[in-house]
């Protein structure tokens, strides 16, 4: 219940204290109001009820054994029928210090806490790192009876603290330099304390005022002089005011900085691929240049087939190891073989000179090297105290992980259902691969001391952001691998029968398929989605911001068929399927053969294959009546038909299989996958042969059901299944959450990302007001981050290049010049779009180091098109984009570096 901060408070001293917690709230009838003392992360240890006697003024009354220099956190919520509805913003509690030998009682009046609009201030991007001060709990006081004034100051910068002043001779008397000087005991929270018996009024004016450390200057609170009624204080007795957050008028904080994946890194002593040594330098010129974020990628391990295809960041096979290839091998202890560190040396620098990642020779050479350190020092590490606190902490996961990766490669392959044995990790298996006594433990103990490794570094390179004021940022994938560990030692929480994509965009014009398993929320919700709060917590010790990769995924996934590789025959999940009843309600006569099964007709075959048509019919597919055909069994999925292609990559094949792909996908509805009885709209329908076969009237029909179903039906259901999940994820861990959240965007989405503070993502060339070609920067939310291409998108330089038409709208409309664009898209022109973007009223500016380096002609790479990170519509891209230039010589480009930090201070970042 009370904390300790004091060793000399671990004597055996015990005071029963009388604790008496005054609180107004509003309450209607059949409600009733909780005090809930809180342990740390052990979350609720007592509740106690409350009394009123009006409905809105609430008190009670608690006994406590409470130390001198301890203190207790506690929080209020509604109750309706023993059950809570409603409690306070969990991420700061009320807090009341244990500070005065002679108290025998406390009496605090508080007020209800919901979440603040500068709610992103109390995370850990601002208390630990470019705003982190000192907290400590108030000393101990000898006055007879105490008075304590608590108010939040989430404005001040670093180097500043708080003071209040007022009429009183004992608060100051309006003087600065007299004024009682506050200790920040709780994240922004800071406590005067105030001797009652020398305040001489009982009424009292007063101010809170800043004083910056670094030049004594002061910043008076704005508005009226703060009044309170002084309350009786008895012999004995500490009060405790909370008062509503202090009002300094300060410009919102907003910083700049760079997107890049860790992968991407090149320095003169990496390994042919960026590590956390890199990502350590990359920290060195964000400040240099006056940037406070650094986003990566995710950095977690992928390892499934030991091939190029391995390189996609976000199908890992752990949500929790981190991929090998970024151990910083400068950071770790020599081989002592002499030839073997030459050879390694020299391997080194030949992977490091290449232009891309070869992804497989590095890691083969990584993982080589790592397997000699280990026979030489790995006795000795994992003998060490800090090795036995880093198992013991992450034990859970890091066993199965272990074991995971000893199978795969025992059986060659990460697909655990192909494996004679071991399809599933026993509870005996897994204490045995714990117990460093056994054979078992001896054969894994390899990943162990891998894990261990990477993770020191990268905690390390946490530690020293946090000392330069830099925000690493780290992205959250929505999906995890079916070949992966989660998938099998928890397989309850999937449904592995499906597949998570996205519908069709900008992106693709038949959706994506990522092949992750979606999420059984029913059975993750059970527990509280107690996997997804490990795995944030996880994060955390890495990261002091984070990405909600497809955040529209917590609302509803796209959900494919096993079946299908194509996302079309998709449908969201979950979603409110339509029965025969409803769809015929809007003037649509629901045939459900006609609707539900492939419209494959003389002319749509001969539309899409031409010349080819009798071989398709012959081969693919077998009559029905009239001009009507269907799929031949061993055709009649595009599973079927891709495995029929396999392995055939001429133009001529790749046609035709996509072509099969379309006869299949070409149905008005698509069943539900839970209930064969209901029907959802295929997406994208009216390009394709059975929407042509419609009458004027029928198209208006299933039209309007169209737009009914994917822009209005589920908006008040998908906001509720968001509410269950995403409140308990965020309030997980002190990080700032930001949120991708583009694509096919529910209107409910905007309304939820406001409640729970998530910063959107906001990209000019994407707007999300409907009708407008290109965003209105001004108009970007200040809770949003601001870039203009992101990983899955041309850059900066492709982008202007790829379009002319569309690049001459922009620079005629956007950036206000006459006559046609200029091409290749010169530096000064990049220059003055990087301005424009830093100029938003963004809360974050993140641009790709691509972006930062196109205003520079002489610096940026000749190869705009070798800068590409993904192309999503190729679901097997080669993730291999690396710096064409190392961090030290970035470092020492003097003339960019100085125009891009002048243009992030001029920007106001």
């Amino acid at each position: 219940m009370a904390a300790s901060h004091d060793t000399e408070t671990d004597k055996l001293i015990t005071d029963i204290m009388k604790l008496l917690f005054h609180l107004e709230y509003r309450t209607v009838f059949g409600e009733e109001l909780t005090l809930n003392i809180t342990d740390g992360d052990a979350g609720t240890v007592a509740a106690h009820g409350m009394s009123t006697t009006d409905g809105m003024h609430w008190t009670c009354e608690i006994t406590a054994d409470a130390r001198p220099g301890t203190y207790m956190d506690y929080f209020y919520a509604v109750c309706r029928e023993g059950c809570m509805v409603r409690k306070e913003w969990p991420v700061e509690r009320h807090r009341v210090e244990f500070a005065g030998a002679e108290v025998t009682r406390y009496t605090m009046y508080d007020n209800w806490t919901d979440t603040p609009d500068d709610a992103y201030m109390y995370s850990a991007a601002f208390t630990d790192c470019v705003e982190a001060r000192k907290r400590d709990t108030s000393a101990d006081t000898e006055f007879a009876a105490t008075l304590r004034i608590k108010v939040r100051a989430p404005q001040l910068r670093q180097g500043e603290r708080l003071a209040v002043t007022g009429n009183d001779a004992a608060m100051g008397g309006w003087r600065p330099e007299e004024a009682i000087m506050m200790k920040e005991h709780g994240v922004h929270e800071w406590v005067a304390v105030i001797d009652a018996a020398a305040l001489g009024r009982q009424e009292t004016e007063f101010k809170f005022v800043t004083i910056d450390d670094r030049d004594g200057s002061t910043a008076w609170e704005t508005g009226s002089n703060r009044r309170i009624a002084i309350p009786t204080v008895k012999e004995g007795e500490t009060v405790v005011l909370e008062l509503p957050q202090a009002r300094f008028d300060r410009a919102p904080w907003r910083a700049a900085g760079t997107v890049i994946p860790i992968f991407s890194l090149r320095s003169e002593g990496s390994f042919g691929v960026g590590d956390f040594g890199d990502l350590r330098l990359m920290t060195d010129w964000a400040d240099m240049t006056g940037q406070r974020v650094i986003q990566v990628l995710p950095i977690n391990d992928t390892g499934m087939t030991h091939t190029w295809t391995d390189s996609y960041p976000y199908n890992s096979i752990s949500i929790y190891a981190l991929h090998p290839q970024y151990t910083d091998f400068r950071r770790l202890p020599a081989l002592k073989d002499e030839a073997r560190r030459k050879h390694f040396e020299r391997l080194r620098r030949e992977l490091n000179a290449l232009p891309q990642i070869d992804y497989e020779r590095v890691n083969r050479a990584k993982t080589e090297y790592l397997r000699e350190l280990f026979a030489q020092e790995g006795a000795t590490v994992m003998m060490s105290a800090e090795f036995k606190t880093f198992f013991d902490a992450n034990r859970e996961w890091l066993v199965p992980y272990a074991a995971f990766c000893h199978y795969r490669d025992m059986y060659g392959t990460a697909t655990f259902g192909e494996w004679p044995d071991h399809k599933t990790l026993t509870d005996d298996e897994r204490e045995r691969m714990g117990n460093r006594g056994t054979t078992e433990y001896k054969e894994v103990a390899f990943w162990y001391f891998v894990q261990f490794n990477l993770d020191t570094q990268m905690r390390e390179v946490h530690e020293y952001a946090r000392s330069k004021r830099v925000i690493l940022k780290g992205d959250i994938p929505i999906g995890i691998s079916r070949d992966g560990v989660e998938a099998w030692v928890e397989p309850r929480y999937f449904n592995m029968d499906g597949q998570a994509g996205a519908p069709p965009d900008a992106f693709s014009a038949n959706g994506q398929n990522w092949g992750f398993p979606t999420y059984n929320w029913d059975e993750m919700t059970a527990d509280g989605c107690r996997w997804w709060v490990r795995r944030f917590t996880k994060m955390a010790q890495y990261f002091d911001a984070y990405r909600i990769d497809h955040v529209l995924g917590f609302f509803r996934i796209w959900e494919i068929p096993s079946h299908s590789v194509h996302g079309l025959l998709g449908q969201f999940a979950p979603s409110l399927g339509m029965t025969r009843g409803e769809i015929e309600a809007y003037g649509l006569p629901f045939n459900e053969k006609h609707f539900t099964e492939p419209f494959i007709s003389d002319r749509a075959i001969e539309q899409s294959f031409g010349d080819k048509a009798p071989e398709v019919k012959a081969k693919y597919l077998e009559h029905c009546h009239g001009d009507m055909w269907r799929m031949r069994p061993e055709y009649d999925t595009q599973r079927k038909v891709e495995a029929a292609f396999k392995g055939m990559t001429a133009p001529a094949d790749t046609q035709l299989r996509d072509g099969l792909y379309a006869l299949i996908s070409d149905v008005l509805f698509v069943r539900d996958h839970n209930d064969n009885d209901k029907f959802h709209p295929r997406i994208g329908v009216q390009g394709d042969f059975v929407y042509e076969t419609l009458c004027d009237e029928d198209r208006h029909a299933f039209n309007r059901l169209y737009n009914d179903y994917f822009y209005r039906r589920n908006n008040s259901f998908w906001h509720d299944e968001a509410m269950k999940k995403l409140p308990l994820l965020i309030q997980a861990t002190r990080m700032l959450v930001c949120a991708e959240d583009l694509g096919m965007v529910p209107a409910c989405v905007p309304g939820v990302m406001n409640e729970l503070r998530i910063l959107s993502l906001e990209i000019q060339s994407m707007p999300k007001t409907e009708g407008l070609r290109f965003g209105d920067l001004s108009q970007n939310p200040y809770r949003s981050v601001c870039t203009f291409s992101t990983h899955d998108m041309p850059t900066l330089r492709q982008w202007w290049d790829e379009d002319e038409q569309r690049a001459r709208e922009y620079f005629n409309t956007v950036l206000h010049k006459a006559g046609d664009a200029p091409h290749p898209l010169p530096g000064w022109l990049a220059e003055d779009i990087v301005d424009r973007q830093l100029a938003s009223p963004s809360m974050l500016c993140l641009l790709s180091l691509q972006d930062w380096l196109a205003t520079d002609e002489k610096l940026r790479l000749p190869d705009k098109d070798a800068e590409r990170i993904n192309i999503p519509a190729n679901p097997r891209h080669y993730w291999r984009y690396r710096m064409h230039l190392t961090i030290e010589q970035l470092m020492e480009a003097d003339g960019f570096n100085s125009k891009t930090k002048s243009m992030i201070i001029e920007s106001g970042r």
